[in-house]
């Protein structure tokens, strides 16, 4: 006897197979959903903005010595990369007012096209103070880019590509600093630095043509249009302006009251930051969980330890006696470790944790290194190679965390200041670069950077520079160490996540 059993499922319960079949095939997960599809162009689009924004930063780098050289301005040095870091900190916190005013593809072309004008100016600058203009427009230009990636990252693209989105700004910022010191130390070596610009500019206008009609027109545009915290900006750009102002001076007394008035700034800051509605960073920052604040501390020490790679083509070349070319390519070290460490380990959630706690002591070790090779005056192979292997160390430490701390921003901070969030990421970075390179270059020339100068001053700067920047990794292992101490909550987004999916 055969029995036939017949059924049929409703209509509601097809559909929902059908469109579960079709997610787990139209899907792919990993570095693979991030790049197929419509996030293809979006990804593309991500990463040439952060790697042209860090590639600005590092060709001056390069090219320094032999701009110094022919315009003059030695003094200046470290203001072509601490007026570039300041006007991007600007442009970044200008980006919310952009986006919302303009939506994403009006403020990507504004961005992009901004830093290829800034370009223009540095490669026909006569002296120093207008290569400083250009160096400005084209920060202002960067910053925009660059906080626009993080807003893309969160307007456009999945929650699950988050991270690897993230993996991959981490990696092009590496990818820059690589491409930066190489373009210019190229350049300057066949004594043609200006090229080192001119070339970035079809870039620029390439991207601003296709780039922008790959973004969707509306996305970020908002009725009621935010406005620009001039107060917080005024308050946090003029701490950086002060580092700034007194790092050029080679005498103790003033950069320490140069400190104390930034401090002083800085305080000033973090009060108005907790009291008004027009701010920086989401107001949950200065709530009583401190986990928001010890990832921005974190971020802004790692980002501070990586202060040297200004500085490493001037002392390869003087120390080391390497020529731009060589020295460029010396200073993409730090790129290469910082690269390498983003793409392996940034979709990596088991161990997360356990490396993010490690990579302070990764760029600890490798200042370490630096502190012993980097100020000898020899052009040995092994000296080299022991700078080279310390910068490495220096950018995978960065590397390794800074996917995962940059992503546990974006998922701690509640529905209402989503908007902020990658804004916020950004603005640290940036003012903890600025910050960076202004105390940089006030310990370089007070150690003798510019007098006595010469082999003497270089080798001098250089110790004292490396054994300063310890400070920075081994304070932030402290912080990320206090941030895994206890068993961390559920971000507000992810509780957000989850109640809806109930």
């Amino acid at each position: 006897m055969r029995f036939c059993f017949k059924f049929r499922l409703r209509p509601s319960i097809i559909e929902g197979m059908r469109n579960q079949a079709e997610k787990t095939h139209e899907e792919p997960r990993g570095w693979a959903g991030l790049f197929s599809g419509p996030t293809r162009a979006v990804a593309v689009i991500i990463a040439v903005g952060i790697a042209l924004h860090s590639a600005n930063i590092y060709v001056a780098s390069a090219v320094m010595p032999s701009v110094a050289g022919e315009v003059g301005g030695l003094s200046l040095y470290a203001w072509a990369t601490t007026l570039f870091v300041f006007a991007a900190v600007l442009g970044s916190t200008a980006t919310a007012t952009l986006l919302g005013r303009a939506g994403t593809r009006t403020a990507y072309r504004s961005a992009i096209l901004t830093v290829g004008a800034g370009t223009v100016v540095c490669a026909l600058a006569p002296t120093m103070p207008v290569l400083l203009v250009g160096r400005a427009l084209q920060g202002f230009g960067g910053g925009l880019l660059f906080a626009l990636a993080y807003s893309l990252v969160r307007l456009v693209l999945e929650q699950r590509l988050w991270p690897y989105a993230m993996g991959l700004i981490s990696a092009m910022w590496g990818v820059g600093t690589f491409s930066g010191p190489a373009l210019g130390g190229t350049f300057a070596e066949i004594g043609q630095w200006r090229l080192a610009f001119w070339i970035i500019v079809p870039v620029t206008l390439f991207f601003a043509v296709w780039g922008g009609s790959h973004l969707p027109r509306e996305a970020g545009r908002q009725a009621e249009r935010p406005r620009v915290p001039f107060v917080s900006v005024g308050l946090l750009g003029g701490t950086v302006l002060v580092l700034s102002a007194v790092s050029v001076s080679s005498q103790v007394a003033v950069n320490a009251a140069g400190i104390g008035v930034a401090l002083a700034l800085l305080a000033a800051w973090v009060n108005h930051e907790r009291r008004t509605r027009l701010r920086l960073l989401p107001a949950v920052t200065f709530g009583p969980d401190r986990r928001l604040r010890l990832l921005y501390g974190a971020l802004a020490l790692l980002m501070i330890a990586a202060t040297p790679e200004i500085f490493i083509s001037y002392f390869a070349q003087h120390l080391q006696g390497i020529g731009p070319l060589a020295a460029g390519y010396l200073a993409t070290a730090i790129a290469a470790g910082w690269t390498t460490a983003s793409l392996v380990l940034s979709g990596v959630e088991r161990r997360r944790s356990l490396i993010v706690q490690v990579a302070p002591l990764v760029s600890a070790l490798g200042l370490a290194v630096l502190v012993v090779v980097g100020p000898l005056h020899d052009a040995s192979v092994i000296v080299i190679a022991g700078i080279a292997f310390g910068f490495v160390l220096l950018g995978w430490g960065i590397g390794m965390a800074w996917p995962h701390l940059s992503t546990a921003v974006l998922t701690a901070v509640p529905a209402e200041d989503q908007e902020l969030a990658g804004a916020s990421v950004t603005t640290v970075q940036l003012t903890a670069a600025a910050a960076g390179a202004a105390i940089g270059g006030a310990i370089a020339n007070v150690a003798g950077f510019t007098d006595p100068g010469g082999v003497a001053g270089a080798g001098a700067a250089a110790r004292w520079l490396y054994i300063a920047m310890l400070v920075a990794p081994l304070a932030a292992f402290v912080i990320v160490r206090a941030y895994a101490r206890p068993r961390p909550l559920r971000a507000p987004a992810q509780v957000d996540a989850a109640a809806a999916r109930s």
